[in-house]
């Protein structure tokens, strides 16, 4: 009855390889993050976290949001983004379908640890062509400086 859980292909590494990919498929469980800041796949809004000498640079991926219902804080070294975005479908009742749907809707809340040298006085955020931009300056006290020999 349990036949297939008995044979081995005698390569130790790949029969736990095929023991995980059995077990994540019992569980329906998603991938593990590509590395230790990532988070499970399908967060939103997608976001990329950049740093100049000048400030740390937030780039988050929101198309279609409102940006009244968006709250971007800063709050102990933490920035967060949160809002809501309102789905599109058809209202029930009416005579369109929906086959497929695979555009977030729905309340959403991203945090992103920020640096010790960042300044959170100073923080602004434009939204331009589905992209949210939130600027974090960093300290003037951090930020490389020229001495001058006398």
């Amino acid at each position: 009855m349990y036949a297939s859980l008995m044979r081995s292909s005698g390569d130790l590494l790949a029969d736990f390889d095929d023991l995980q990919r059995r077990v994540a498929q019992l569980f329906d469980a998603p991938r593990w993050p590509a590395s230790i800041r990532a988070v499970s796949r399908g967060a939103f809004p997608p976001v990329n976290v950049g740093a100049t000498p000048e400030a740390i640079e937030v780039y988050a991926f929101a198309p279609g949001i409102d940006t009244t219902k968006v709250d971007v804080s800063v709050d102990r070294g933490l920035l967060t983004i949160a809002g809501e975005r309102k789905a599109d479908i058809p209202a029930p009742g009416s005579k369109a379908s929906v086959y497929a749907r695979e555009r977030f809707t729905g309340p959403f809340r991203r945090v992103i640890n920020l640096p010790e040298d960042s300044d959170p006085t100073a923080v602004s955020a434009t939204y331009r062509d589905g992209v949210l931009r939130v600027v974090v300056p960093k300290r003037e006290a951090s930020k490389p400086r020229r001495i001058d020999i006398k």
